[in-house]
């Protein structure tokens, strides 16, 4: 850990800000985009970052990053984009007025809070140079696996970045609070599709069929519990079936049937094998029912692994800044967070920024009636702002040494 280091409040800088970056999150919030059709979000950021004096690069389609700075890059800052095919039912002012499209996960405060960031560091570097580079990166499509940081990172956005920091809004915690934790904070998820084929049949004469329903069931059952025994239990390996159709009779054996559903593992490693182990037991298990198994197994994404030294960043960087009591450990999530390919190529760590009103209404992540306090835009600036002052130090207390 790093307290000692001597980085001067970066609140004075981001107070003056709030203002109209709250207007400027309303104005996303109300005009949201989906999954590489972020368009209009796109020249919004880039207009903003021009308007004091960057040099933002567009990429391909949808997204952007911008360095402040010169120098080597000391950290990058990572925010997503997108928003969500879900109809909002807030009823605020400024609500979505796409209909069936809304910011229901918080991605219009995630972009706000780094285009925040890089404002703030603009204006300090104006001041006395920085120092260094730090990248801030507005990435297209997250929800849209296997998400949209493939794309950033095979335009060699990362190439020549040593680490990476993210943020994701937590309607569990008050805002003005944060959460981290080292290790997996999110789970990698994948999609998994099944389609049974057998002969079909009279349900007075089962023998005479494949008795598809039956082998269905036993894969609903059993897939998941074998996968149990032979992965370690410490992996966390979780399949949950979401969509099971078969049959239009009481009394007919169908012949066709499809499950669908998701694979969610806590274990980088594990994920990586459980893809063979996964078709070795669904057709070890349909086996004994001749029915053909067509099994589509849809890679999504692997878990956000926290580093201890990025995680570390972020805590000294809030504990400096709001004390100690800003902190708290955060739970791990089985959801997919396509950061994890970030923090696959580079040490990184992703902050839940805390978005709950204190007393007020216990909201999730894809509700149409999510409200996130917008008060905890200037806690998510504060923090990743000072974080970058603080890696930039690191960087060159590393580099006199």
């Amino acid at each position: 850990m790093n307290e000692d280091l001597k980085i001067p409040s970066v609140k004075p800088w981001v107070k003056p800000m709030v203002g109209e970056l709250v207007a400027f999150r309303r104005e996303v919030h109300a005009n949201p985009e989906l999954s590489f059709v972020e368009y209009k979000t796109t020249e919004r950021i880039l207009t903003r970052l021009r308007e004091v004096g960057l040099a933002p690069v567009a990429l391909e389609d949808t997204g952007a990053y911008v360095d402040i700075g010169e120098g080597p890059i000391a950290l990058a800052l990572r925010a997503d984009i997108d928003a969500l095919p879900i109809l909002e039912e807030t009823g605020l002012d400024y609500a979505s007025v796409v209909d069936g499209v809304a910011h229901a996960c918080g991605h219009d405060i995630h972009t706000t809070v780094m285009l925040g960031v890089a404002k703030v560091l603009k204006a300090i570097d104006d001041q006395s140079p920085l120092g260094a580079r730090i990248r801030v990166i507005f990435q297209p499509a997250e929800e849209k696996m296997p998400g949209g940081a493939l794309n950033v990172i095979a335009a060699g956005v990362l190439d020549d970045v040593p680490r990476i920091v993210a943020l994701h809004c937590e309607p569990r915690i008050d805002a003005g609070k944060i959460g981290t934790r080292i290790g997996a904070i999110t789970s990698a998820s994948d999609t998994i599709k099944i389609e049974l084929v057998g002969r079909g049949g009279h349900t007075s004469r089962p023998h005479l069929t494949e008795d598809l329903v039956f082998a269905m069931s036993q894969i609903a059952t059993n897939v998941p519990a074998v996968l149990g025994r032979r992965i370690d239990v410490r992996s966390a390996v979780s399949v949950v079936w979401g969509q099971i159709h078969a049959g239009s009779a009481p009394n007919a054996i169908p012949a066709t049937g499809y499950l669908a559903g998701t694979m969610r593992c806590l274990d980088g490693e594990a994920w990586k094998g459980a893809g063979d182990l996964l078709d070795e037991v669904v057709r070890q298990v349909a086996s004994p029912y001749g029915v053909e198994v067509k099994l589509e197994h849809i890679r999504g994404v692997p878990p956000v692994i926290n580093t201890e030294e990025e995680t570390d960043l972020i805590e000294d960087s809030a504990r400096a800044e709001f004390g100690s009591g800003s902190i708290v450990l955060t739970p791990q999530s089985m959801g997919g967070e396509d950061f994890a390919w970030m923090t696959s190529k580079v040490p990184g760590a992703m902050m839940r920024l805390g978005t709950r009103t204190r007393g007020g209404e216990n909201y999730d992540l894809h509700r149409g009636d999510y409200i996130p306090d917008e008060s905890a835009i200037e806690v998510g600036v504060t923090v990743m702002a000072s974080a970058a002052l603080r890696a930039i130090e690191q960087l060159r207390l590393a580099t006199e040494e």
